[in-house]
């Protein structure tokens, strides 16, 4: 097996087993973005002819502080699967997950297609039939979480689950930079922040998907849910935890886990 395979391999035990293993970038290093993402598109298949379906994409590292830590300039995005979502005010059982950390964003669900490599700004805004507001739990196959770049971008952008309120907008209505999150733990709140933390704003996360996106040749589709990135700093999960976000203008979404 090449470098990559044996990658693949490691991190589709890990998620098997439930048991954490070694960083990925031990096998293809801890610089070349596009190696982390031959990993990724192998398992992406892999799960494909599995039988799962694609329903959208998830953008990550849309904090400054996040890629000047990982040592980057620019997002990264993961696959979403229909397994992935659960039910507002749904339940989500501890076992499924693998060392689980939440964050509130807002997603969007297009209405049309993305296929061009320079789409603009506006372009983008005009395929976007609504936004919601969201819960993304995240999680990592890696252990202690001890990634570099090519680590989260191999095992996926470190997606896990996610949920999705029922308020629908259309982003003409909300202030998409100035929005108010937060986020509440055990009734607690433990996470705040507002669209401008997501890249200064989540549509500009969202034009940077597209244009990724259009470049490989795997454009966004109509239909496709778009998890634009945190809007606050993550929290650790545990068994027993309840979840609620509001963003302004986009109600509240929840979740506990088992």
């Amino acid at each position: 097996m090449t470098p990559s395979q044996q990658a693949a391999e490691r991190l589709r035990t890990a998620e098997q087993l439930k048991t954490a293993c070694a960083p990925i970038r031990s096998l293809i290093g801890d610089t070349s973005v596009e190696d982390a993402y031959g990993v990724q598109f192998i398992n992406t298949h892999h799960r494909v002819q599995q039988g799962a379906r694609i329903v959208g994409k998830k953008i990550g590292l849309t904090s400054k502080k996040v890629q000047a830590q990982l040592g980057v300039d620019q997002p990264d995005f993961g696959v979403l699967f229909d397994d992935m979502q659960i039910v507002n005010g749904g339940t989500l059982t501890f076992s499924a997950l693998m060392q689980p950390k939440a964050e509130a964003e807002i997603a969007f669900v297009l209405k049309k297609s993305l296929p061009q490599v320079d789409c603009t700004l506006e372009e983008v805004a005009a395929a976007i039939d609504y936004a919601v507001a969201a819960i993304e739990i995240v999680g990592s196959r890696i252990a202690d979480w001890d990634i570099k770049i090519t680590d989260t971008i191999a095992d996926n952008a470190s997606a896990s689950h996610f949920v999705l309120g029922t308020v629908q907008k259309s982003i003409e209505t909300i202030d998409l930079i100035a929005c108010e999150m937060q986020l509440f733990h055990n009734g607690v709140l433990a996470s705040e922040g507002s669209g401008a933390a997501c890249l200064g704003s989540p549509l500009i996360a969202t034009h940077w998907l597209a244009q990724k996106m259009a470049s490989l040749k795997l454009p966004l589709q109509a239909g496709d849910i778009i998890l634009s990135g945190a809007l606050g700093p993550m929290i650790q999960l545990k068994p027993g935890d309840r979840l609620l976000a509001t963003v302004e203008g986009l109600g509240q979404v929840t979740v506990e886990i088992d």
